[in-house]
């Protein structure tokens, strides 16, 4: 008896994990492994994924090491300082009393929700650290996600403004698309392997620094210059 054909569904999915891997494999060839996430600790990790938003990651580094210096890169003592005093220290993050809050509001709850064991929070499957993680007033998906995958080193895509921009350039997703429907591109598609997820990310963001800038991209000797509209485009 004949096989039944393969539906559309499984066709379309086919192609998407081969494209995504072409990707994969084209920079990854063209940068080599990058070595993510910057952290020594899960901890340091965490925290550098809160400060990191919406901005440059030297900034984040300058924070972090004002906090070391100030004895408070370890949770409860990070949780016990008055909060203007870690809002002084992490000032070169930008938005630092923002953001202030928003370690001081993870804090709380690891330390309600989890005896402040960071062991016992991360010990979590990946879908249950996500959920409460995004419960966490100040922590969106992309921290969450970054926090899953880099602290945990449980597989979680991260989906950055990088990823949007690549994606989109090459015609595989919308830039404006919801940031779950783009995780779940890479989700569905590929292997839940962190390792896999940790260096794709890092790929992207190396990728869009170096060449897929927002203005001016470096179309010319790019590794994904063939499977790319957007120069033909006159993007």
């Amino acid at each position: 008896m004949p096989s039944s054909p393969l539906s559309s569904t499984t066709l379309a999915r086919g192609r998407k994990r081969k494209n995504l891997l072409a990707v994969y494999e084209r920079l990854l060839s063209a940068y080599g492994p990058q070595g993510w996430w910057p952290g020594a600790t899960p901890f340091e990790v965490i925290v550098g994924a809160i400060l990191t938003q919406r901005v440059a990651w030297s900034n984040v580094e300058q924070a972090i090491a004002a906090l070391k210096e100030g004895g408070l890169l370890e949770p409860e003592a990070l949780r016990r300082a008055p909060l203007a005093r870690v809002a002084c220290l992490i000032r070169p993050s930008v938005y630092y009393n923002d953001k202030a809050r928003k370690l001081r509001s993870f804090l709380n709850f690891l330390h309600k929700r989890h005896g402040g064991s960071l062991d016992c929070l991360l010990s979590l499957s990946a879908e249950c650290l996500r959920e409460e993680l995004l419960s966490v007033q100040g922590i969106g998906e992309e921290t969450a996600d970054a926090i899953v995958l880099y602290a945990a080193g449980k597989p979680s895509f991260v989906v950055d403004a990088y990823t949007r921009r690549v994606l989109s350039r090459l015609g595989l997703a919308e830039e404006k698309a919801r940031y779950g429907l783009l995780r779940a591109l890479f989700m569905e598609s590929l292997p839940r392997d962190p390792r896999l997820y940790n260096e794709y990310h890092a790929l992207f963001v190396r990728h869009g620094k170096e060449r897929c800038r927002p203005r001016r991209p470096a179309c010319s000797g790019c590794p994904l210059a063939d499977l790319c509209s957007f120069p033909a485009e006159g993007g």
